[in-house]
């Protein structure tokens, strides 16, 4: 199905806003969720995606694209295939609430998330020296970069 630490290794999500060239009452908000391939495969058959995520958290951990490298280390020692999926947040069900993270806010979904809101399933890449690498289609939705200073 794949397309074009310190937090649970399947559970990571980002946000990120598309369309640079619209007003910001018009961009459309997504949430990006790292998950175990295995897992998330096996997930989706029901026609959603979280169940062990709600059990172990009670919501699906989630963080801004531009912040997702800050996060990514936290997988740096799981070796389990991953791989990200694009979430258009109008398409979503369940409630996300923003909630303090150490310093920064980061976006949770408390419930399942429904199969028609992922519009895009995409390979987790990774360098040698298993640092993050920014996949080329997500790109797209990210105009101004994949990295903000953090001052926490």
């Amino acid at each position: 199905m794949i397309g074009s630490g310190t937090l649970a290794p399947d559970q990571v999500c980002l946000r990120f806003f598309a369309g640079a060239d619209r007003k910001p009452e018009e961009l459309a908000v997504y949430i990006i969720h790292v998950a175990n391939k295995a897992l998330f495969e096996n997930e989706i058959k029901t026609g959603a995606y979280g169940a062990e995520s709600l059990k172990r958290c009670g919501f699906i951990h989630c963080s801004d694209l531009d912040t997702y490298y800050l996060v990514a280390p936290n997988f740096r020692n799981d070796t389990d295939e991953k791989v990200i999926l694009v979430i258009d947040t109008d398409q979503l069900v369940p409630e996300v609430k923003w909630e303090d993270g150490g310093g920064l806010d980061f976006p949770h979904i408390y419930g399942l998330l429904n199969r028609d809101a992922i519009v895009d399933v995409l390979e987790h890449l990774w360098s040698p020296g298993r640092e993050w690498i920014p996949n080329e289609e997500l790109k797209q939705y990210a105009p101004d970069g994949f990295r903000r200073e953090w001052n926490g």
